[in-house]
């Protein structure tokens, strides 16, 4: 069913940020640090896949996604759906069923046998696609999928995520040179105001949590 109810904003990212506490994606933990795949510490992690397993959650979030695209993209702004792989793909089926539109999803790398696709599914020269992913950091993947879809003649100027770090410095505006609008659900910043709000963690935790958001290229 397509979501006709559109929420303000930030009711948006302080709810999305509450179910995101309340399944345990959020790990916080200044003692013994997250090593990311930049290789850089942090006391933060996020496991946006853990919401597939709620879906309660899961159908709430979805319907805030969907009519996140609407309301800042446009209602009829889409004529196809993508999923990166793979966290991607689950999040884009379920946005895809709301929008009552086709779903495809996006290959890291061509798969090497076969048709040697990146692209899975149907997706035709002129569509414009949506490319949902469960979060966005630096948004160097979402541009490598991005590229893909438009080598089949289709369109994709917007990409939708759950969670968006929003700590590193020109990640939107580098994402809006190559022609990409990026739509979000809740930031850290977001996620440590509820977290506070809830006493999630120790006092100690949440400053340093605060401290690494301020600087997190100092903080590692």
């Amino acid at each position: 069913m397509i979501p006709s109810a559109f929420p303000p904003k930030a009711d948006i990212a302080r709810l999305t940020a509450a179910m995101l506490l309340e399944v345990g994606a959020v790990h916080f933990n200044a003692r013994e640090p997250f090593t990311h795949a930049s290789g850089r510490k942090a006391p933060t992690y996020i496991d946006c896949r853990r919401l597939i397993s709620y879906p309660r959650i899961r159908s709430v979030l979805m319907d805030f996604l969907a009519v996140t695209v609407m309301r800042e993209a446009g209602v009829e702004a889409f004529d196809n759906i993508a999923g990166g792989e793979t966290a991607g793909i689950p999040f884009a089926a379920f946005v895809a069923e709301r929008l009552a539109l086709p779903m495809t999803y996006v290959r890291k790398k061509p798969k090497g046998y076969g048709r040697n696709a990146r692209i899975e599914g149907t997706m035709t020269e002129g569509q414009r696609v949506l490319l949902v992913e469960d979060l966005a950091t630096d948004g160097g993947s979402k541009l490598s999928f991005v590229q893909a879809i438009r080598d089949t003649g289709a369109s994709c100027a917007h990409t939708a995520v759950i969670f968006f770090y929003g700590i590193f410095p020109g990640v939107e505006e580098g994402l809006a040179a190559e022609g990409v609008a990026l739509h979000h659900l809740c930031t850290w910043a977001d996620v440590l105001a509820e977290a506070r709000a809830r006493q999630a963690f120790d006092g100690e935790t949440l400053d340093s949590v605060a401290a690494y958001l301020a600087d997190p290229l100092g903080w590692s």
